[in-house]
């Protein structure tokens, strides 16, 4: 066997240093990275916010117009604006009173946004036909107290897709690329699976390495176990790989090989019981 080289892993097509666990009270809130978060997602045409998770999720979704539909977790309202775009009734709730006052500055002003935790958003009962939250359940510490709170505020029947950085394939710290000179295969090492576990990570490890945010790895039974637990059943999971294309060298057709073979994003359709 070659020598393995083996990289770091990234969250959403970028690369994050992580530090030790150990606070007391970790920062779970995207706001003190408000604008640079406001940058990355919406200023950008390249992402995969817009290239890969935005159309798929309005497929999934489906038909939306005249509907009402929670964005859980929606940060400055990438996905709250694109809902609106298709055209629902649109409310976005975020932990992050910087990233909403982001998202009521971008407008439209039909949008309705507030700042409040996932587990704690004060709206009325059974008023959504659906809701999604992307890219922010692996964030969230209270996993079982913002299910239950979307099962409280969904209708009957009503559709709740969650999309996730993959948690089979991108475990932070414990998994990794590796590339076999000897085969030509780009490959995915994984070091631990069903442990669940918590990381700070560097959001600017150049410039202001003490800014830190929480990523929670937990399998995918858990998540099973937390969505039946709040009265859903899973009604599709599908997953999503990486658009890009390496640029010309003596690996890129085992990068590209690896990237149609393990996805970057699981996605879980949900209907409320």
């Amino acid at each position: 066997m070659g020598k393995r080289k083996l990289k770091r892993g990234r969250i959403s097509g970028r690369k994050f240093p992580l530090v030790r666990t150990g606070n007391k009270n970790p920062e779970t809130s995207w706001g003190h990275v408000a604008d640079w978060y406001h940058q990355h997602v919406s200023e950008s045409p390249d992402t995969y916010h817009e290239k890969v998770i935005k159309p798929n999720l309005l497929r999934v979704l489906g038909p939306i117009r005249g509907k009402r539909v929670l964005d859980v977790a929606c940060g400055e309202g990438f996905f709250s604006r694109a809902l609106h775009e298709a055209g629902a009734t649109v409310t976005g709730a975020d932990i992050a009173p910087e990233l909403i006052s982001i998202a009521k500055k971008a407008g439209p002003p039909d949008i309705t946004y507030l700042a409040a935790p996932a587990e704690r958003m004060p709206l009325p009962d059974e008023s959504f036909d659906a809701a999604v939250c992307v890219l922010a359940l692996q964030n969230i510490q209270n996993l079982s107290g913002a299910l239950a709170q979307v099962a409280h505020l969904l209708k009957k029947e009503g559709t709740f897709v969650a999309v996730l950085n993959h948690p089979c394939f991108r475990i932070l710290r414990d998994s990794t690329w590796g590339f076999d000179n000897d085969t030509n295969i780009q490959f995915r090492r994984l070091d631990k699976y069903l442990s669940e576990s918590s990381h700070e990570i560097q959001m600017h490890p150049g410039s202001a390495p003490g800014i830190t945010t929480m990523s929670y790895h937990r399998p995918l039974q858990l998540y099973m176990k937390e969505f039946a637990k709040h009265g859903f059943v899973l009604a599709g999971l599908e997953e999503w790989i990486s658009n890009r294309v390496s640029e010309k060298g003596p690996k890129a057709e085992a990068e590209d090989r690896a990237r149609k073979e393990f996805p970057l994003f699981l996605m879980l359709r949900a209907r409320k019981q």
